[in-house]
């Protein structure tokens, strides 16, 4: 059998959703959405003295034991491999942590309400989720996760309605070089 001329295609639905321009609307929604709420919880943690002031950690490190404690029990909140990883690589560096996490919460909201490089800034906001959820907090983390899924998926025309309709041709992608790559030669 030749592999190489077997193409399965993705549904024409899912094409329309994640690829055609026409849907960039929802898009435009979906991420203007996330990034106000990252762009919030950041922007509320920069003015904290517990996460990027002179007691910065704080906040962070009260974060991390409660959620370290929820690694016990028959049905633990948190898996005890995640608990492993903060105790030993977080919570020594909480007060780096703790301005890795402010700062950069309010860095994927700016770009996710501005819309540039939105495939990354979603792929980092869903991280940021991820984690949040591994440790034990729901909150609004599952919505904003699928929402930010959403956005890496359709990461082609999530930004069309923002800086990435001038950004993406420029910069270009891995497979493709973009306009400023192709001056500079």
């Amino acid at each position: 059998m030749n592999t190489s001329s077997h193409v399965i295609e993705e549904p024409k639905f899912a094409q329309f959703i994640l690829q055609s321009p026409k849907f960039a609307w929802f898009w435009l929604i979906v991420r203007v959405y996330v990034g106000w709420q990252w762009l919030e919880a950041g922007w509320a943690k920069i003015h904290e003295q517990v996460w990027v002031g002179n007691r910065a950690g704080g906040a962070l490190t009260g974060f991390l034991n409660g959620a370290i404690a929820k690694t016990g029990g028959a049905h633990p909140d948190v898996q005890s491999w995640y608990g492993w990883f903060l105790s030993h690589v977080i919570l020594p560096h909480a007060a780096f942590w703790s301005h890795v996490v402010s700062y950069g919460e309010v860095l994927v909201g700016i770009a996710l309400i501005v819309g540039v490089l939105t495939g990354i800034a979603a792929f980092f906001g869903f991280f940021m989720n991820l984690n949040y959820l591994l440790a034990g907090t729901v909150s609004s983390n599952p919505v904003l996760l699928i929402l930010a899924l959403g956005l890496v998926l359709a990461w082609r025309v999530a930004g069309y309605l923002g800086l990435d309709y001038w950004a993406l041709p420029a910069l270009g992608t891995p497979w493709h070089k973009g306009t400023l790559a192709t001056k500079t030669q």
